[in-house]
């Protein structure tokens, strides 16, 4: 059976730095929910008050000094201690600090004057605890908590081998909330760890999408700076990781399966080994982890794979567990800067316009152009588009028409776009429905919605659907201008489901390509264009009506919005198109994927634009909009209205992105 071991460390009492009021609180919790419900075999509690290990001949002391907290990583893991199955946290709260490119903890008795000699390093530490044996090693640090220390904090540097939950980007500070006695991170950390069911946190993926979701609605909430946490696994199968056992599904024990056989074939044993082990940890007989295992042992002696499988086996693992001959999962790493994102593999060049460039100089050559191109011929296409009451059930439906263009990416691939006209509309939610919802659904970010506001939008263009899989590939195989793309980055595959897996960055990229293939500019709609375009000429919180159901969108169906029943969790994206489209003709503004937005992010609505176009700040903010809700997500996040945001350079398996365009010139 698993052992789980945690090294819990939380310092309010500094020598030399301003002290905190909550960090050894935070560590205790953690402790508690360790022992308690994390059925934690051994905890090391290391505050200023924690009692000493008690170890033969001598004791050990818990004191969170230099000295004392060094000796004890580097005496306890000299030698494994655990294996492989085995797992060991190590959480820390306290102050954090970026010295000479590294990354540091501080403890009591550090001194910011010599931090190479009193603190200790995140990449010492790393090493230390790798050497328990345990092959689920995960870093929790709340770092970097102090007021009005500015500039980089930890963060910047990716541990090798661990998985690293950090509470706030190294531009951010990790807040202390006086009302809730704890930091935030650990506040929003132990909620995560104690959801039960099918919306539990307990795999690496999970946790942290819930992490950067839950953060910022408590900073929001208690008017506090903005405060992201992210994350950095490392191996990418570590994204996949099972944190808790006895929470695991067996979708996620499926999940390990298919990055085990990806770590065979890249004759990765060890790792593969490693995944097999912890597939049984939740399914203990399981027949494919258990041929396995023993099948890695042949391999690892030199034997032959296909001499010794059995006829059953070779069958089990081609039918079950591959469906698609050449399965790739690609990288993940969070977070990467677009300025440092190199792929693994050049992209194939060739398909681009001859001489007209790579790079900048290129590109503007084509913009001078954008206005002398004609579009494509529109085309007029009938749809009919429903609405629906508060119970979900359809009361009208009604025909209507509206212009395609569709733009030719080669192979028989189009991209349609559709004709938006031009108009006003009040934009946001009115403060007696925030606090209608805010009652009602204990959320407190639908006050990022307000104030609501008169906005005119110009006509413009936008994509029929989310750009799919297929597209995106399309377009990754032109000429790079700024960054390199990965040729197929989603988490679900196939080619009519929408791209995920991109960042704002990558998909400012794809329109550059976009536009240097067609000859006309293409970009990522602004908020106001993507709300006015989504509502399509309703008050309503869906352009279907009061309510939505999973009939008529993508989304968790196990929650409800209104008086509608409870639907179907498809756990998945969905292939484009499926579900009825809005007034306008477009698909799935509801659901299957949130959609980046040109503007940085903005807490509410005040200052913003009037005339439609994207708000951007003046200091060059890396944290975007995100619309539409998505697979994942409740169906309150679905809303016409609702606002998300995210780091630029993050990317999800339940975000893409839709683009667009000028209109056609009369």
């Amino acid at each position: 059976m698993a052992k789980n071991w945690a090294i819990v460390i939380g310092i309010n009492k500094y020598d030399n730095l301003r002290d905190l009021k909550y960090a050894k609180a935070d560590a205790e919790a953690i402790k508690q929910w360790c022992k308690t419900e994390g059925a934690f075999d051994r905890v090391f509690l290391f505050t200023e008050d924690s009692p000493d290990i008690e170890v033969k001949p001598k004791h050990i002391s818990t004191k969170p000094t230099y000295g004392k907290l060094r000796r004890f990583l580097r005496a306890q893991f000299e030698r494994p201690l655990l294996g492989t199955g085995d797992n060991l946290w190590f959480f820390f709260a306290g102050h954090g600090k970026r010295y000479q490119e590294r990354d540091y903890l501080m403890l009591s008795d550090s001194d910011p004057g010599d931090v190479v000699g009193s603190a200790l390093s995140v990449t010492w530490i790393t090493e230390r605890l790798r050497r328990c044996g345990a092959d689920n090693v995960v870093l929790f640090l709340d770092a970097c908590r102090s007021q009005g220390a500015r500039g980089e904090g930890i963060g910047l540097e990716e541990p090798q081998g661990v998985v690293t939950f950090y509470g706030c980007d190294p531009q951010q500070e990790s807040y202390e909330i006086e009302e809730l006695q704890q930091g935030a991170f650990t506040h929003a950390l132990l909620e995560a760890l104690r959801i039960k069911g099918t919306n539990n946190c307990a795999t690496v993926e999970r946790l942290y999408n819930h992490l950067r979701y839950r953060v910022p609605q408590l900073m929001q909430y208690y008017q506090k700076p903005i405060q992201r946490p992210y994350a950095i696994a490392e191996p990418a199968t570590k994204y996949h990781l099972v944190l808790i056992n006895q929470q695991a599904t067996l979708k996620d024990a499926n999940t390990l399966k298919l990055d085990a056989v990806r770590e065979e074939r890249r004759k990765n044993y060890q790792l593969a080994e490693q995944l097999w082990i912890r597939v049984l940890a939740i399914s203990p007989a399981d027949r494919d982890a258990l041929d396995a295992i023993k099948e890695l042992a042949i391999l690892e002696n030199g034997g032959n794979r296909e001499s010794r499988i059995s006829g059953s086996r070779k069958q089990s693992r081609g039918s079950s567990l591959l469906t698609v001959p050449n399965f790739h999962w690609p990288q993940i790493t969070w977070p990467q800067l677009p300025q440092v994102r190199v792929s693994r593999r050049q992209v194939l060049k060739g398909m681009g316009l001859t001489g007209i460039g790579i790079g900048t100089v290129g590109l503007v050559k084509i913009v001078q152009e954008f206005s002398s191109k004609p579009l494509p011929s529109a085309k007029t296409k009938q749809f009919e588009f429903v609405t629906v009451n508060d119970r979900g059930e359809e009361i009208k439906r009604e025909t209507a028409t509206a212009q395609y263009i569709a733009e030719d990416l080669g192979n028989d691939l189009i991209l349609e776009m559709v004709e938006i006209p031009g108009g006003t509309f009040m934009m946001g939610t009115d403060d007696g429905e925030i606090e209608r919802l805010v009652k009602k659904f204990d959320v407190e970010y639908f006050r990022w919605e307000r104030p609501i506001h008169e906005v005119s939008v110009s006509p413009f263009l936008m994509g029929k659907y989310p750009i799919t899989q297929a597209q995106w590939k399309a377009i990754a195989s032109l000429n790079k201008i700024d960054l390199d793309l990965k040729p197929d980055p989603s988490y679900h595959k196939g080619d009519e489901l929408p791209v995920e897996k991109v960042t704002w960055y990558e998909c400012v990229e794809f329109c550059k390509r976009l536009s240097q293939l067609t000859g006309r500019e293409y970009k990522l709609p602004s908020e106001a264009q993507w709300e006015y375009a989504c509502r399509a000429g309703t008050t309503t919180p869906f352009h279907f009506g009061a309510s939505i159901t999973t009939e008529l969108a993508n989304y968790n169906g196990n929650y409800v919005f209104a008086s509608e029943p409870k639907g179907q969790y498809r756990s998945e994206t969905t292939a484009v198109g499926q579900f009825p489209p809005n007034a306008f003709g477009l698909y799935d503004t509801h659901g299957n994927v949130w959609e980046w937005c040109a503007d940085d992010w903005h807490s509410n609505y005040e200052g913003a634009p009037s005339d439609g176009s994207a708000w951007i700040s003046d200091d060059n903010n890396a944290t975007k909009i995100l619309r539409g809700g998505s697979w994942d997500f409740n169906p309150y996040a679905c809303r016409c209205a609702n606002r998300l945001n995210l780091i630029a350079r993050d990317f999800n398996l339940i975000v893409g992105f839709r683009v667009v365009s000028a209109p056609p010139r009369t």
